[in-house]
């Protein structure tokens, strides 16, 4: 199979799992704001659950997959399934040992993180009590979904994508079970929702021990820590866990800088950043966990061009969805959370300021999109420091418009900063691959992204067009609501697909001759 088939198969299968994922993180996301509103116990637990989730991505999902899984690749590649078993069961081995010294001194430090983080909270009696009690209670989740993330990049080398994206649905089903069932049982309701991270924790770990069997991976003890491929994961993760730190920084800033602002600010940016990731998590992680195995691969057999071949066809792909996702965010943050979330606690102002969030967010989609492309190549050549310089500078970039925009704009301002910044890193990061690997050829996706702004721009006026028709202040009147928004987000899609393909963008051509070849098929 060649790498593109590879990468757009393993986009789909994941894009399907990650799609059921972020419906139910929709589903969750509207229960606790319904229950609990964006005030003062929601702040307490977004803020609580920014430290033990940072951490997810600090040594989980961001360096030791990076690290992990290039390397992984290389010796399964060319040493065989034995080795590359006994490297899992080493890499097992040392991750349980670091994670659980990890996870004992971030609830012993716990109290201290809690006021460098949410220092603002200080000047309301009790919630930074809150937070932190919190935050001890679902730190150990860190340890689970590092585990997760080792077992995920195994069964990602391996060719099995599906269950590895699909376990975030298991933390969100505990998490809404659980503030649903427990709520009444803890004497601060939103308690339950931390019990429900720490089961969804254990369930997502489970679910892949089965397939790891089915795949020959035995999990069992290996102190082999002086191992040649063990070392090299270690040695590619050091500058790689400073990038991730630094990205996750940023967020923290931004956390930081949000406590200072009117209560619910927290809880605000907290829900656009959720409706934002949809789009992202479904597609644009999908497709970056998906190329770094293929690219790992070509990166391994010295394949130059089919490595930027890659990365062409990825980018095109992110232009293709990211850029009317973008516009279709900004146009319907009203409508959306007016539909979903506002009932109960949530009322009209908080879908406002939350929408402004969304709508700073939203133009970010695309350059994200590119950064979580390109970077993957970086890590493919085991070129983990690169990144880590260009993430330095988009953290000071992102804290100094944090504080200059946030005056101003409040909440909205701290959005925009790092739509800003994100900006910034797509662009150093592909000069910088540039520098290194010579011309990209990137005259294919700029004529793709021309050929779609006339789509784009008649599904925006279709879009709304369709909402005009609906008064979203109004509560309830949910079937109304989503039939104007299913019609507008229906209307919008058939128009961008058709005028791409009118527009003869080669992979929306690929995609009607593919579906009329079936077609014949079946007939």
């Amino acid at each position: 199979m060649s790498e593109k088939k590879e990468i757009s198969r393993a986009t789909g299968i994941m894009g399907l799992a990650t799609s059921l994922s972020r419906v139910t993180g929709l589903v969750r996301d509207m229960l606790v704001a319904s229950i609990f509103g964006a005030g003062f116990a929601s702040d307490a637990f977004f803020m609580a659950f920014t430290i033990p989730n940072l951490l997810r991505r600090f040594f989980a999902e961001g360096s030791l997959t990076a690290a992990f899984v290039p390397t992984f690749a290389d010796v399964h590649r060319r040493q065989g399934e034995e080795e590359a078993r006994r490297m899992v069961n080493i890499c097992w081995t040392l991750l349980l040992i670091v994670m659980a010294v990890v996870t004992l001194a971030g609830i012993l430090a716990s109290p201290l993180v809690v006021q460098a983080i949410g220092y603002g909270f200080g000047a309301i009696p009790g919630k930074l009590e809150l937070t932190n009690f919190l935050n001890r209670l679902m730190f150990p989740y860190i340890f689970l979904v590092s585990l997760l993330a080792l077992l995920s990049g195994v069964l990602n080398v391996l060719g099995h994508y599906f269950l590895p994206a699909l376990s975030t649905v298991l933390l969100n089903l505990s998490m809404i079970l659980s503030a649903i069932l427990l709520g009444q049982y803890f004497e601060v309701p939103i308690t339950s929702l931390a019990v429900g991270v720490l089961i969804g924790g254990v369930l997502q770990l489970a679910l892949q021990f089965p397939v790891l069997r089915r795949k020959g991976i035995r999990l069992k003890l290996d102190f082999s820590f002086r191992h040649p491929a063990v070392v090299r994961v270690t040695r590619l993760m050091l500058p790689g866990l400073a990038g991730v730190a630094i990205y996750q920084i940023n967020m923290v800033v931004s956390r930081l800088l949000s406590s200072f602002l009117p209560e619910g600010s927290v809880s605000y940016l907290y829900y656009a950043q959720r409706l934002f990731e949809f789009p992202q998590g479904i597609f644009v992680v999908s497709l970056a966990t998906a190329v770094l195995p293929a690219m790992s691969r070509l990166a391994s057999a010295g394949d130059t061009a089919g490595l930027k071949e890659s990365l062409r066809f990825s980018l095109v792909l992110i232009v293709l969805v990211t850029f009317p996702a973008a516009v279709g965010l900004t146009l319907c943050a009203v409508p959306v959370f007016s539909l979903f979330f506002m009932s109960g606690a949530f009322n009209f102002e908080a879908v406002t300021q939350t929408a402004y969030a969304l709508a700073a967010y939203a133009p970010g989609l695309l350059f994200v999109g590119i950064s979580r492309v390109v970077v993957p190549t970086f890590y493919a050549m085991q070129d983990t420091r690169t990144p880590v310089w260009i993430a330095f500078w988009t953290l000071l970039v992102n804290a100094i418009l944090g504080l200059l925009l946030m005056g101003p704009w409040s909440h909205t301002g701290l959005a925009l900063a790092l739509t800003c910044s994100s900006v910034f890193n797509a662009l150093v990061l592909v000069w910088a691959l540039r520098k290194k690997i010579g011309p990209l050829g990137f005259v294919p996706i700029l004529r793709t992204l021309g050929k779609i702004l006339l789509p784009v721009l008649a599904m925006a006026l279709c879009v709304a067009w369709v909402l005009g028709w609906c008064d979203w202040s109004l509560a309830g009147e949910r079937i109304r609501k989503g039939l104007v928004l299913g019609t507008a987000l229906g209307l919008g899609g058939t128009v961008y697909a058709l005028g791409c393909y009118l527009a003869k963008v080669q992979e929306m051509t690929d995609l009607v001759a593919l579906v009329k070849k079936r077609l014949a098929r079946r007939g």
